[in-house]
């Protein structure tokens, strides 16, 4: 493998790992409430939506024409609206009604504990899988970057690693949570991050000779058209249930803000020529 790879993978596993920095500070603690969990729902909503409009969507539109970009973004949504459509509900089985109301009464409450668990955990995979979608592309800046030199590679993957400790956080707190597994909300939290060093590696072997540029934007328009929908069907509800309406959106727009000044920062990390 050629040097300078190894160089750019071992940059991009620092800024990837930083996702599992993020996970200890949640299994190094108690499991939260409802209420602690709705607030980072709604954060990391924030932070979703910044990458999908202000990230993703943005730079397609910013790259391929405003046409294209949208086009592209729609037919995400589109696309993982049929998929969720698809994906049933997990069934909760109704309490018979030959039983005693006490019993029907804990079974009830059983239930729903249930389902707020099965509804936490998809929503935690949802944040690693959206995540990972943005860190894919944070690995080929990474790759870039060190091609560049070993100053701007280290420097855009430190400015990575700190923005991506909230990422952890985000997703392993609902997986824990859901869970009550520290080694899965790790687990999980981890894998997120290894989309990085995966993107060094797509980006070295196979960008760009079987990809052409405005291909990859369009992906990823359509990727944050993913996120948006992924975010405003599954976790904003879920915050707004948890946390209440008021407190969940103030910490929406403090992840959106915190997402927009870590891009700032990334972006002017890299050199002029380039960009996230």
């Amino acid at each position: 493998m050629d040097s300078q790879v190894l160089v750019a993978l071992g940059l991009s596993l620092v800024g990837g790992l930083s996702t599992s920095v993020g996970a200890l500070f949640v299994i190094l603690n108690q499991a939260p409430n409802l209420k602690m969990l709705g607030l980072l729902q709604g954060f990391a909503a924030g932070l979703m939506l910044s990458i999908s409009f202000l990230d993703l969507a943005h730079n397609a539109i910013n790259s391929i024409g405003f046409l294209k970009g949208n086009l592209w973004f729609f037919a995400g949504v589109i696309f993982f609206a049929i998929v969720v459509k698809f994906i049933p509900e997990p069934p909760i089985a109704p309490s018979s009604e030959s039983k005693k109301k006490k019993h029907t009464g804990d079974e009830g409450g059983k239930d729903m504990i249930k389902k707020q668990r099965r509804q936490v955990l998809f929503s935690g995979i949802v944040t690693a899988v959206g995540i990972s979608l943005h860190n894919f592309p944070e690995g080929m800046a990474v790759f870039l970057g060190s091609m560049k030199g070993l100053r701007v590679g280290l420097n855009l993957a430190v400015a990575i690693a700190l923005h991506n400790i909230p990422e952890g956080v985000a997703v392993a707190l609902p997986v824990y949570f859901a869970t009550q597994s520290k080694w899965q909300a790790f687990k999980i939290a981890s894998l997120s991050g290894f989309a990085e060093p995966l993107g060094v590696i797509i980006v070295a072997y196979l960008f760009p000779s079987n990809l052409s540029p405005e291909i990859l934007e369009g992906l990823l328009g359509a990727v944050g058209g993913v996120m948006a929908f992924l975010t405003l069907h599954e976790m904003l509800p879920l915050a707004f249930d948890y946390a209440g309406q008021k407190q969940a959106v103030k910490a929406v727009f403090l992840g959106m803000a915190f997402m927009s000044a870590s891009l700032y920062f990334l972006e002017i990390s890299l050199p002029k020529e380039m960009s996230l």
